[in-house]
């Protein structure tokens, strides 16, 4: 017994120490990555996908997630440990009721005896209803702060650290990682006071009562130990695995649902359900190979279970025949047999939800713990002077390691309340370009600087309600028309909202629908079409009413006179504030004050519209092939 518990110990703290190597290695391995890039001057560096606080071992995340709850989560082995306290006091007196009541005809005796047990019974089921009570709580509120942890420290990735993780396993992590996690610490609060107290209490009582049939206890307990020990630790390499492929499964059913408009138009059903098999499959690969290794547990218990009750009852009856043993002495043992093999029993079961949940705390853990890339600076500016923007030499790349930048060198100066046009063929980086503005990337050689001081070197907060992006992806939530506009600003008064929805020739649609501004937008802004989305999406923004407003490709959806309706609004209400729209159509951006044409990461060109067409192969080519076209060329197509 005290073999198998060192050997219990021993894999616990490997378990622990095994994520938190984990972690270090990662961390070690990112920081050469990315050794050699220099500080820039927002007093942040360009590091890892994923930086981590390597001094935070598994199990201190974990401690740290139990606040609140700590003291329940002590409490409930105290209250097992009257569990066991009353278990094992009730062989002694079943054992003396037995000897002294039943055998010698005292009546008397065998009642006093039984009111005793029933009392010592109530006790013990009172502890262990308490004791499971607080392991409940305790398991259900560890869960809830992992959850909450994991999903506030989401709120501040970047978007470089949602392309590491991918959505689909930052959903596993928070519901099958977590669920594993609170059921293996329920088990575990329970069980480490409650199984090794019984064993021990058990294995002293019996020897005190024969020493020889106890002997049997100790051999089977250590044999068990070895053989449970060898099962699980063999079953462990396939626990971690599992939890991957519910990543795959999970982005299956997430792909699927998001864009099953698009599986139903191409009837690819049997394509999808395939794919989803596929993944299913391999979990269920994992884990019947992982439980083939533990199947073993439940036979060989049993095994030994009625091995013992044989020995302890062939040798036994031979010893009261003797009489070296009382009736009421055997059953105590055959009792206490049962007691220390049932612990156990239980025993492995923890030990097999620990093996379950190792990966899953890791998993865990590296979310709780990761850091975005995207920090604010020591001491942060607050204050956004002007829309000026200044690409100083700027190079960028999604990851430190490639050879090929995606942005190189780009140098151009835009002034205040400038209007700015950006066209480009396909992968020429346009959206990349303006998400450095608002520093959803940071750049990796150079600066860009906003109302002329390096976005770095500003509050995030302040620097992105003061540049507000209509991204490429529109995004509605579910809610009333006014409950997503005021996204944009949430204190905006309906008047408000109804001014920025006329300047985004929002209100056209808004105005017939029956309930109007109240109506309901359902998740992901289904119930509306594409144009409809960009342009509320285009009202939330100006609502910001901020300095520098960008358009990625916003106005695709919606018709070339609401487009020059939505640019006549914008230039006429919004002329204070900096504007740079990317677009296919060259209608969409030759009447800006000046526009940048983008070819392959590289300036091709910027200047008004007359220059370029005196200057630029790539715009006039392609202004050349609109315009024959009425205007609806692709700029990708080929001349």
């Amino acid at each position: 017994m005290t073999f198998y518990t060192s050997l219990g110990v021993y894999n616990y703290i490997q378990f622990f120490e095994s994520g938190t190597n984990t972690i270090k290695k990662r961390q070690k391995d990112m920081e050469q990555r990315t050794a050699g890039v220099e500080q820039n001057n927002g007093g942040s560096a360009k590091s890892d996908h994923y930086r981590r606080e390597g001094k935070r071992s598994v199990l201190a995340v974990l401690y740290d997630e139990l606040k609140g709850y700590r003291a329940l989560a002590f409490i409930t082995p105290v209250w097992m440990l009257g569990e066991v306290v009353a278990e094992m006091v009730i062989p002694i007196l079943m054992g003396r009721l037995v000897d002294n009541g039943v055998y010698k005809g005292n009546t008397a005796y065998v009642y006093s005896t039984g009111i005793r047990m029933l009392i010592v019974a109530v006790m013990g089921l009172f502890s262990g209803i308490l004791g499971s009570f607080f392991a409940s709580r305790a398991g259900a509120g560890l869960a809830k702060n992992l959850r909450k942890a994991m999903f506030d420290n989401i709120q501040t990735f970047s978007f470089e650290n949602i392309d590491h993780f991918s959505p689909s396993s930052l959903v596993t992590r928070m519901t099958t990682d977590v669920q594993n996690v609170q059921n293996a610490f329920q088990m575990l609060v329970r069980g480490a006071m409650r199984s090794p107290s019984m064993m021990i209490v058990a294995m002293v009582l019996s020897f005190v009562i024969s020493p020889r049939l106890a002997s049997i206890y100790l051999v089977a307990v250590l044999l068990l130990a070895v053989v449970l020990f060898s099962i699980m630790r063999s079953a462990t390499k396939y626990f971690a695995k599992v939890f991957e492929r519910y990543d795959d499964l999970n982005k299956s059913v997430e792909e699927n649902v998001q864009a099953i408009r698009v599986v139903k138009a191409y009837v690819r059903e049997d394509h999808e359900i395939t794919r989803f098999q596929k993944a299913a499959v391999n979990i269920y690969t994992m884990f019947v190979k992982a439980e083939l290794n533990l199947s073993w547990n439940s036979p060989i218990m049993s095994a030994v279970i009625y091995t013992c009750i044989l020995l302890i009852s062939w040798f036994g009856a031979h010893m009261v025949v003797g009489g070296r043993l009382t009736t009421g002495e055997l059953m105590s043992l055959l009792t206490y047999c049962m007691n220390i093999l049932n612990s156990l029993m239980f025993l492995t079961m923890i030990f097999v939800m620990l093996t379950m949940s190792e990966a899953s705390c890791r998993r865990i853990a590296e979310v709780i713990t990761a850091k975005s890339t995207i920090t604010n600076p020591a001491s942060p500016v607050t204050e956004v002077r002007d829309g000026s923007i200044e690409f100083d030499h700027v190079t960028f790349s999604y990851n430190v390691a490639s050879r090929e930048p995606v942005l190189r060198d780009i140098n151009i100066s835009i002034r205040s309340g400038e209007n700015i046009g950006i066209i480009g063929g396909t992968g020429s980086s346009k959206s990349t370009l303006v998400n450095l503005i608002s520093r959803l990337y940071d750049v990796t050689d150079g600066s860009v600087k906003v109302g002329g001081i390096d976005v770095r070197q500003y509050d995030l907060d302040t620097l992105r309600n003061n540049v507000s992006v209509v991204l490429q992806k529109n995004v509605l939530f579910s809610g009333t028309i006014l409950d997503n506009l005021r996204w944009g600003d949430k204190n905006a008064t309906e008047e408000e909202c109804r001014k920025a929805c006329e300047i985004a020739c929002a209100d056209e649609f808004i105005d017939r629908f029956p309930d109007g501004y109240n109506t309901w937008i359902e998740q992901g802004g289904t119930n509306v079409s594409g144009g409809q989305k960009q342009r509320l999406c285009i009202a939330r923004a100006l609502l910001k009413k901020p300095k520098v407003l960008i358009f990625d490709d916003s106005t695709s959806a919606v018709d070339t006179a609401t487009d020059a309706k939505i640019r006549q609004g914008l230039a006429q209400y919004m002329k204070g504030t900096t504007k740079l729209v990317i677009a296919q159509r060259i209608s969409s951006v030759m009447g800006c004050d000046r526009i940048l044409v983008l070819d392959n990461g590289t300036v091709s060109g910027f200047g008004t519209h007359d220059e370029l067409m005196k200057s630029n192969k790539i715009y006039r080519e392609v202004y050349e092939s609109q315009a024959g076209m009425a205007g609806d060329a692709d700029f990708d197509e080929k001349k």
